[in-house]
């Protein structure tokens, strides 16, 4: 398929613009209908709203509030009565407005003004839900209302609908987060061309994947956080997930390989380990549908095919962009330096090397040093408390966090999250007395029943995300109703949330067993050993305590929400926990499988554990860590989509991911192999032989360790002989002779004789690459079949530049 894609590039692309055309243009036409869908059966709140439903069926608009403030006197002096009620009034007539309740409308209105008679709100009912009306609409709302403010006359609008046109540019954190991204690719490949590949695949991932989902939310219910998550993860694996392949790519191209050979090695070898890894990802987000949650479903939904799509964008579009550059996805000096040199011999140098170096010589050390940060940062998980972020978490300077804090002041802080008490029968009065003498309770309001239902608006004492207001809930359920024998149901958003949280962390357990058991089984697959499979558990258990205790830091205890611009602390979103997880095994699975698959090939090839892990860490530490650095940019970014939920999301993965690349993958793993030496690869024989075979990247150990010729002895397959001599017959002399793999891993090195003899040891019959290179006559590189028997193949070299022959 690889070959296929290179060599038919122009249609390739072709195919994949008119795709993204296409559902791009339909998707818009169609325009999006996310819905956030909180169902939580068998709960108290969803009974509640069951009821309240059916009793008052016309109550499903949005509704918002207009709130002002007069800096002297009183909100019914006529001069500020004469400034809000004609601006309420051309409100009450904007389209997409339902009714607007004032109060100095009648008695009822008069609940509406504080007792200081300096804070008064009016309420929008909008016809449709926030998420449905146009911003237009809801913008003119917004406009109308603060229009009306004068000195010593403070007015401001809280609200989801108003909450929607606050927020930044859409598209304004994937821009940053692709910028950023794109200057660490340039760091790390110092060529523009290679930069903008991981880039163009991302964006036509994740383009396709929102566009997709957008359409898809005409069809099922998709919550709209799910395209701000959808497309957070799916720029982190697209741009991943290309690097990968560009990186192996360009190593091809240096050591000899041709451009479309390099390409189909590419892909066959890390290509199939992106599959692994994307589909790692996707089951790892499947995981979710255990919570049985259906708000998460949506997630799942756009999540999993935006990963799919950046997945099918790699493994197809990336080949015919890496035909349309050849050579060029390496930098000058690196072309210069092929022609020059020859091609280079594998081996891992640098900064990698020594720190794999360094790993080996002290591995308790290291591995300690490595336990000790992460438990560290892991302590303040012990305070996690799960809840729901609302405007009182927003930025001080928005003007929902002006109302929300406006009507906390004028009516109490538990104003801005009332409970609903519906009654369907039973002694309502006694119910309304026994909850007037609650403590902890600051209002109780009975509003005239229908059909069989009343409803008694409670409002605490206490923020909605305060702690004493989940446990008056649980008062009034336990206590307080059944106490004065009603039917009755506790719900509104304070009690939805609780309820959300409560299900959410019942469920937890069972969703992390579901997603660490599907990793382990995967990786014992892969790997053929018990002990990584339960070292990557461990790791990924690690990780995740570490990473929610940042998150725990900076948004619940609030250290840093100020110089990130990220509002007030309170607790952690409900349904954070899940996706972050999600996220977090898939994208770790990731760097584990690149880490390990070339541990284990070294293993299969050399059965030195020590060697293993060294060439292992050396060779992918540099990869893993760019991607991962990648990674962090992005998830960053989204701190600038004004949605408290991709914040929250963006800042724990980014500092999941660097913890799990810098700490983890680069420390504590090869460190705890290390001191674990031959017991990682052990698998019982009786497993082994029950246990379907996977390979992550088959086609390279295929390539590296071919399969024994049916008539080939043991031990080393043959040899490989000849001269390697100039144009004119004339032996070369020190010139070197590398015999590689199609996939570049050197097997076999010597230096010509005086005569220009050779003799290379080749492990099994197969095609290799031998690549022979002299400092006065230049380089060659050419594919050899070598059957049975020892193969005479003499080499000449002409002193032009770098011919690699397929």
């Amino acid at each position: 398929m690889a070959r296929w894609c290179y060599r038919h590039r122009l249609v390739v692309l072709l195919l994949w613009v008119g795709a993204l055309v296409g559902v791009g243009f339909s998707a818009s036409a169609a325009g999006t209908n996310y819905a956030n869908v909180f169902s939580l059966p068998d709960t108290d709140s969803k009974t509640a709203y069951d009821l309240m439903e059916k009793a008052f069926p016309t109550t499903s608009g949005d509704t918002d509030t207009v709130v002002w403030k007069a800096g002297s006197g009183s909100v019914r002096d006529k001069a500020v009565q004469d400034r809000i009620g004609p601006a309420l009034d051309e409100i009450a007539k904007l389209p997409g407005v339902g009714a607007v309740t004032s109060p100095y409308a009648g008695a009822r209105g008069a609940a509406q003004i504080s007792k200081d008679g300096t804070i008064a709100y009016a309420q929008l009912t909008f016809t449709k839900r926030a998420n449905e009306i146009p911003k237009e609409q809801v913008q003119k709302v917004l406009d109308t209302a603060r229009a009306a403010e004068r000195p010593g006359l403070q007015v401001e609008v809280g609200g989801q609908a108003i909450q929607r046109v606050q927020e930044p540019p859409q598209g304004l954190s994937e821009m940053v987060g692709i910028v950023a991204a794109a200057v660490v690719l340039f760091l790390a490949f110092g060529s523009f061309f290679a930069m903008t590949l991981p880039i163009a695949i991302a964006v036509f991932g994740v383009g396709m994947g929102l566009f997709s989902t957008q359409l898809l939310s005409h069809t099922t219910d998709i919550p709209d956080i799910a395209p701000l998550l959808a497309s957070l993860i799916g720029l982190g694996v697209g741009i991943d997930y290309a690097l990968f392949i560009v990186t192996r790519h360009r190593r091809g191209i240096l050591r000899g390989l041709d451009p479309e050979e390099s390409a189909v090695t590419a892909l066959n070898t890390s290509g199939r380990a992106v599959l692994f890894a994307g589909g790692t990802v996707c089951i790892a987000l499947a995981g979710m549908l255990v919570t049985r949650l259906r708000f998460l479903d949506g997630v799942v939904i756009g999540t999993s095919l935006t990963v799919v799509l950046s997945v099918l964008a790699a493994t197809t579009l990336l080949p015919a962009l890496l035909g349309f550059l050849g050579p060029r996805v390496l930098s000058r000096r690196q072309r210069r330096r092929l022609a020059a040199e020859g091609p280079e011999p594998e081996k891992a140098s640098g900064l990698a090397a020594r720190w794999s170096a360094n790993v080996e010589k002290r591995p308790r050390r290291i591995a300690l040093l490595a336990v000790v940060v992460m438990a560290v940062l892991a302590i303040p998980v012990l305070s996690l408390r799960l809840g729901a972020t609302d405007q009182g978490n927003d930025d001080a300077s928005t003007t929902t966090r002006k109302a929300y804090d406006l009507l906390a002041e004028g009516f109490g802080p538990g104003f801005n999250g009332p409970l609903q008490v519906v009654s369907a029968g039973g002694d309502t009065a006694k119910l309304v007395q026994g909850l007037r003498s609650t403590p902890g309770i600051a209002q109780v309001a009975e509003l005239p029943p229908s059909r069989g239902v009343t409803v008694i608006q409670v409002v605490p004492t206490t923020s909605p995300q305060s702690k004493a207001t989940d446990d008056l809930i649980d008062t009034i359920r336990d206590q307080v109703i059944p106490k004065a024998g009603a039917e009755a149901h506790v719900g509104g958003v304070t009690a939805v949330s609780k309820d959300f949280a409560s299900v959410t962390g019942d469920r937890l357990p069972l969703f992390i067993g579901t997603i660490i058991a599907l990793g382990f089984l995967l990786l014992l697959v892969a790997f053929r050993s018990l002990v990584v499979p339960l070292t990557a558990a461990l790791m990924n258990l690690i990780a995740a305590a570490a990473s929610f205790g940042v998150l725990v830091a900076v948004f619940q205890w609030g250290w840093g929400l100020d110089l990130l611009g990220l509002g007030k602390e309170g607790p952690i979103n409900a349904f954070l926990p899940v996706i972050m997880l999600s996220l977090l095994f898939g994208l770790s699975m990731d760097y584990q499988v690149f880490l390990v698959s070339r541990m284990h090939e070294e293993w299969v090839h050399t059965r030195d554990n020590a060697r293993a892990v060294r060439v292992g860490l050396a060779e992918t530490s540099r990869v893993i860590n760019s991607a991962a650095l990648i990674m962090v940019c992005v998830f960053l970014a989204f701190v600038l989509s004004g949605d408290s939920g991709a914040a929250m999301a963006g800042v724990g993965l980014a500092a999941a991911v660097a913890l799990d690349a810098f700490v983890l993958r680069t420390a504590l793993v090869p460190a705890a192999m290390h001191l674990l030496g031959r017991s990682n690869w052990w698998l019982p024989a009786w497993l082994d032989k029950r246990l379907p075979h996977l390979a992550v990247e088959p086609g390279e150990e295929g390539e590296e360790a071919p399969a024994p010729h049916p008539t080939a002895p043991g031990g080393p397959a043959t040899a490989l002989h000849g001269f390697v001599r100039t144009a004119d017959g004339d032996p070369v002399e020190d010139a070197s002779v590398t015999l590689m793999s199609k996939g570049g891993r050197q097997l076999d090195r010597v230096t010509s004789l005086a005569d220009g003899s050779y003799i290379l040891s080749v492990p099994a019959p197969g095609t290799y690459l031998l690549a022979v290179t002299s400092a006065s006559y230049g380089s060659r590189a050419r594919h050899v079949t070598v059957a049975e028997g020892p193969l005479v193949y003499d080499v000449e070299l002409t002193g032009d530049e770098v011919d690699a022959v397929s």
